[in-house]
C-alpha cells in the first residue's frame, strides 16, 4: 500500500515539475476584486506585508485579507509541509542522522553551523528545521526519507492537493527555490493542518535548542521568530521564511483576545516589518474587541 502511495505521489510530482518557474510573473498578477469575506470592527490595520490573511478559527472565516489569492514564493514556510510529511511516515525520531555534503545549500550558498559529519537525531533535525529554520536540517530530513528527496517532494505536493492547496507547488524541502509557491489563503490551510501535529506546535515555538556536538562542544540555536519569547503573546505555532524573491515571511497560529487566529504575512521587505505587522494585528484586534462590524479586504494598489 505504501509503495502504491509513493508511486501515485511520484506521478503527481512529475506533473507538478513540468510547470515552469512562473513565480516572478505570478507576483504581479492583478486582482482588484475583494479577495473574500472579511470583517473588522474598526479601521483595518495598515500592514506593510504585500500579501496577508488573518483567519478567525472560531468563526471559520477571514477577518482581514490583502492580495490573499496571489501566487508568490514562500521561502522557509515550506518547512511546515516538510515536517508534516516526515511525521506522516512515522519514522523513528530517535534515529541518528549525520549531515552530509548533499545537505549543503548549493543553490544560494546560505551558511550553516551544521557541519558535515555532525550527527543528531531525526527529532533534533525537525526541531532545528522548524525553530531555527536550519536548511541543512530540512535537507537531511528529506534525504533520509524513504525513497529520498524526490519521494518526499512528491508526497509534499500530494498532501497539498489533499488539503485543497490548489495554488501551491513544492520543488525543494527547504524553501530555497523560488519555485516553491503558494497563496496566503492556501497557507492558512497548511497552518491549520500543521496544528494537528503536537511536535510541530512544540518545536516551532521553542525558544532555543542546544545540540551536543561532542564531549566538549555544543551549539545553541534560537527561534527565528522573536515573538515566541514575548510573554504578551500566546503563540501555538510559528514559522518564518526568507529568500530575496519572497521577502520576509511569517505564519503563526495565535490566540488574541481569546480568539484563535491564523496569521499569514508574505513579502515583507524590511527586517522587522513582519514582526511589526504581527504587532499591528494584535493591537488592532485588541482595540476592536467591541463595536460594529463591516467588511474589509485589500487588493493590489
Amino acid at each position: 500500500m505504501f509503495k502504491k502511495i509513493i508511486m501515485l505521489a511520484l506521478f503527481v510530482h512529475v506533473l507538478t515539475a513540468q510547470a515552469t518557474d512562473t513565480a516572478g510573473a505570478n507576483r504581479v498578477v492583478r486582482d482588484d476584486q475583494p479577495s473574500g469575506p472579511a470583517y473588522t470592527r474598526k479601521s483595518a490595520p495598515q500592514l506593510q506585508s504585500a500579501f496577508a490573511m488573518i483567519y478567525d478559527e472560531q468563526d471559520q472565516r477571514p477577518i482581514y485579507s490583502k492580495n490573499a489569492d496571489h501566487v508568490v514564493p514562500i521561502a522557509s514556510i515550506t518547512k511546515l509541509m516538510t515536517a508534516m510529511v516526515v511525521l506522516d511516515a512515522k519514522l523513528p525520531m530517535d534515529e541518528p542522522i549525520s549531515i552530509s555534503a548533499e545537505d549543503r545549500d548549493h543553490l544560494k550558498g546560505t551558511k550553516s553551523r551544521m557541519r558535515n559529519g555532525m550527527t543528531v537525531t531525526r527529532d533534533e533535525l525537525m526541531k532545528l528545521a522548524l525553530m531555527a529554520s536550519e536548511n541543512r536540517a530540512a535537507a537531511a530530513l528529506a534525504r533520509t526519507y524513504p525513497g529520498g528527496t524526490p519521494v518526499l517532494l512528491a508526497m509534499m505536493n500530494a498532501k497539498a492537493r489533499e488539503l485543497g492547496m490548489n495554488s501551491t507547488q513544492f520543488f525543494d524541502p527547504t524553501g530555497l527555490r523560488s519555485t516553491n509557491v503558494s497563496t496566503a489563503q492556501d497557507l492558512v490551510k497548511m497552518v491549520m493542518a500543521a496544528q494537528n501535529y503536537p511536535d510541530i506546535q512544540r518545536y516551532s515555538t521553542s525558544h532555543s535548542h542546544t545540540v551536543q556536538v561532542d564531549d566538549r562542544r555544543s551549539l545553541r540555536f534560537s527561534n527565528t521568530n522573536p515573538l515566541v519569547k514575548n510573554s504578551k503573546w500566546e503563540i501555538g505555532l510559528s514559522k518564518t521564511g526568507y529568500i530575496s524573491e519572497a521577502g520576509r515571511c511569517l505564519v503563526m497560529q495565535a490566540t488574541i483576545t481569546d480568539r484563535p487566529v491564523v496569521i499569514v504575512l508574505l513579502d515583507s521587505w524590511g527586517k522587522l516589518t513582519r514582526v511589526g505587522d504581527a504587532v499591528r494585528i494584535k493591537n488592532w484586534m485588541e482595540k476592536s474587541a467591541s463595536g460594529p462590524v463591516r467588511r474589509v479586504s485589500h487588493s493590489v494598489r
